[in-house]
């Protein structure tokens, strides 16, 4: 991954940065409802636009892009020495120990969403204590179950852990992924959605499109910025490789790899990804190709092999199926992206 240093993000006027290869996906954006889309190329903001009432300082909520922010926690964990990704789980929850299949799982299998925990709250997360006292459904390893109670689970393993590290100064994981990485790259979310006193994890964070853009060169660059490395670069692009049950998903991020059948059918909310795996001409899209994804069309790209990030977002998900209806039906990954890269 190249080693670009974002520098900061100027504001241009659309009409006179629009170029004949963004204009199409911009359009397309437009029409299904978009109110963002900033695409920065080596690190560069090489287009912006605010369509339906968005603009550069309106933060508006990632959804489920939220949950790819505990892959790079965990990165980050592991250079500060608090985890390791196939650590067992129970071992910072000791009242999983007396379980057998609970007792077996580890961080990677909780990130990758193939703890086989029972998955439940698709659109309201448990609390941190609910979301541990959950039943296994599965055997640990050998089902993807889409949801966010493993990521209730990381966030309580992760404030136990930090209890006792650099002198108690963090309450939560979000606590320490805004000391750590979020302040350096200059990220203040407007706000974080909390449950049981404690920030959920798989949904509720509000960024600008620039802020999301930024977070996501951070990520192309391997966890650099500004010459100073943040997280372990290994662990972090373990999340950009997918698990031996669903290859189509990585720790926390969604590649552009697909799944088998089985984990298809099996996930009754695999759509957050939309057509990413159903579309006829998928195939076309750069086989590096990951993103964070959220309902209603939020979205994350990065692109390693073209140096892409791209940031597409939606209004609250509340107005998801109104917006739709009203604004050209559902938004396709595949076609918004092929529109970009003009195939």
């Amino acid at each position: 991954m190249r080693l670009a240093i974002l520098t900061g993000l100027v504001a241009i006027g659309v009409c006179a940065a629009a170029k004949a290869d963004v204009k199409d996906a911009a359009d397309y954006n437009a029409k299904k409802g978009g109110v963002s889309l900033v695409v920065l190329k080596q690190g560069r903001l090489e287009f912006e636009d605010y369509p339906n009432k968005g603009g550069p300082d309106k933060a508006f909520e990632l959804a489920s892009g939220t949950k790819s922010f505990s892959g790079v926690i965990a990165a980050a964990a592991i250079v500060d020495g608090l985890l390791s990704l196939d650590e067992r789980a129970a071992d910072t929850l000791p009242e999983w120990r007396s379980d057998p299949q609970k007792a077996q799982i580890t961080i990677r299998q909780l990130l990758s969403l193939t703890s086989g925990i029972e998955s439940t709250g698709v659109f309201r997360p448990p609390t941190y204590d609910d979301a541990i006292a959950l039943p296994v459904v599965t055997p640990p390893g050998t089902a993807f179950e889409y949801g966010p109670v493993n990521f209730q689970i990381f966030g309580e393993i992760m404030r136990r852990k930090l209890r006792n590290f650099d002198g108690g100064a963090y309450q939560n994981a979000v606590d320490y992924l805004q000391a750590r990485i979020l302040n350096p790259l200059d990220i203040h979310p407007a706000q974080w959605n909390e449950r049981g006193g404690y920030p959920t994890m798989p949904s509720g964070a509000d960024l600008t499109a620039r802020e999301w853009a930024r977070f996501g060169q951070f990520v192309l660059q391997g966890g650099a910025w500004k010459g100073m490395q943040l997280v372990d670069p290994t662990a972090l692009a373990e999340n950009f490789t997918g698990s031996d049950v669903n290859a189509g998903y990585g720790l926390t991020w969604w590649l552009n790899e697909q799944p088998s059948k089985e984990t298809l059918d099996a996930s009754r909310t695999m759509t957050v990804a939309s057509d990413m795996f159903t579309h006829p001409r998928r195939g076309e899209l750069p086989g590096d190709l990951f993103m964070a994804a959220g309902a209603g069309g939020q979205r994350l790209y990065i692109i390693p092999s073209m140096d892409l990030v791209i940031v597409r977002q939606y209004p609250r998900v509340i107005e998801r199926k109104l917006g739709q209806r009203r604004r050209g039906g559902p938004y396709s990954d595949v076609e918004f992206l092929l529109a970009f890269l003009k195939r």
